[in-house]
């Protein structure tokens, strides 16, 4: 059977091993365009992600029988719909359900008329507009903290947590200047509490959870910083407790699948949902609709079910008939980052200690962002280098297995955090 994994990160590094390591039948992977440490799995190939015509040729020509979607941009722009179009399997929402993540204006809109809890919100399409939002005294005074969020997709950057009216004016300029962000922002009240991220597979009427993760999205220890794509993340018990799991399901999992139904577009494919733990309860940070990367590097790892089959299931819409079965250990992943991060990234360095990391038992490297060179020596080629993985029978084991290995690794302006997983202070945050 061959399968085609779209995307070059972390994630996809993940997709694919989980891919060779869990199937019960043969398998041959493909990638693209994928990275120098998935090209040790898989065969990798020169097509970009974002490249849908030159993606259902290859697969054409390929007789690929099933492809998984990894990053957000190519499912915004409706790639799952030009493979369906052609009789083709693929896991993934199509464009129309892919706008709970394409724009943050869409998802509180979904979520108001569905009476899904989250944030309270306004929409300011100018400049001028976000200025009388923010003057009107609905969010608090000029001292009181604010969200302010670009509509589009922003890579994980396009949220700012501001603690005036001063940086939240600030925040709207950036935003609405930055690339990726769009023309419109929002502007939300602050939940106070703990953050948690839960993933689930959908295939449009029955849903399979994942283990509930924590992400550590800023570049500094104690989260200080600015965000970034994801530093580290954990998975164990203590992430969400079964009561508020339950909770979660009834009032937000349930509601939302039976809202994209209702709504004519049946989510299909991974839908990964950012949660604050209030004291009102679970409320929606924020809806992706694809794995998150770092956390598909801790979640994997506990996988014990076929993914092949998991994702046939999802296509065929099958899920019901499935049990997918996770082991009960913790599991931790230490981000590797290079100089710069999350600003300009310096690359080119040579990686050392890789093959002793591989060594330690238990864990995993995936390789966000890496190069060969020409004597076979690794160097790192963007911000995010590696994703460093552990699993344990506990979470502190897991953290000690991780850094260990992490120890073992070493280049000019490596840079990591040493406190993922340690106790969370309540948040005032509302999404990432």
């Amino acid at each position: 059977m061959k399968v085609l994994v779209i995307g070059s990160g972390g994630r996809e590094h993940a997709l694919v091993w989980a891919l060779k390591r869990n199937s019960a039948r043969p398998v041959k992977l493909f990638c693209a365009p994928g990275n120098a440490g998935i090209a040790e799995l898989a065969r990798c190939i020169p097509v970009s992600a974002t490249d849908a015509k030159g993606l259902t040729a290859f697969c054409e020509r390929e007789d690929i029988a099933l492809t998984m979607v990894g990053p957000e941009v190519p499912l915004a722009a409706g790639i799952v719909d030009e493979f369906e179009a052609r009789g083709m399997r693929i896991v993934g929402p199509g464009r129309a359900a892919a706008r709970l993540e394409g724009s943050k204006a869409f998802a509180k809109e979904f979520m108001s008329r569905h009476q899904i809890p989250t944030a309270r919100y306004r929409i300011a399409s100018s400049r001028d507009e976000a200025e009388i939002i923010l003057a009107s005294g609905e969010f608090g005074d000029a001292n009181a903290p604010v969200v302010v969020k670009a509509d589009g997709l922003a890579a994980g950057k396009g949220v700012v947590v501001a603690r005036s009216r001063s940086e939240a004016q600030q925040a709207v300029d950036d935003l609405m200047t930055g690339a990726d962000g769009g023309s419109r922002i929002l502007i939300e009240e602050t939940l106070v509490g703990r953050e948690a991220s839960l993933l689930l597979f959908s295939d449009g009427r029955d849903f399979r959870l994942m283990p509930a993760a924590r992400d550590h999205k800023r570049i500094g220890e104690n989260d200080t910083g600015p965000n970034t794509g994801g530093m580290g993340t954990i998975t164990d018990p203590g992430v969400l407790d079964q009561a508020t799991l339950d909770v979660a399901i009834k009032r937000i999992i349930e509601p939302t699948l039976q809202g994209a139904r209702a709504d004519g577009y049946p989510f299909r494919g991974i839908l990964f949902i950012g949660l604050m733990l209030t004291s009102d309860g679970p409320q929606v940070l924020e809806y992706n609709v694809r794995f998150g990367d770092p956390e598909t590097q801790a979640i994997l790892v506990r996988l014990e079910s076929d993914l092949v089959e998991v994702f046939e299931g999802i296509c065929d819409q099958r899920l019901a008939e499935l049990e997918v079965k996770w082991s009960n250990q913790s599991s931790a992943c230490i981000v590797l980052a290079a100089a710069g991060y999350p600003g300009k990234a310096e690359t080119g360095a040579r990686i050392d200690g890789l093959e002793q990391a591989r060594q330690h038992d238990n864990v995993a490297l995936f390789h966000a962002a890496t190069s060969r060179a020409g004597d076979g020596s690794w160097t790192t080629a963007g911000g995010r280098v590696l994703g460093v993985t552990a699993t344990g029978a506990t979470l502190e084991t897991a953290l000690s297995r991780a850094y260990a290995a992490v120890d073992e690794i070493h280049w000019e302006g490596m840079q990591y955090r040493r406190d993922i997983g340690r106790p969370e202070a309540p948040q005032a945050a509302s999404g990432s």
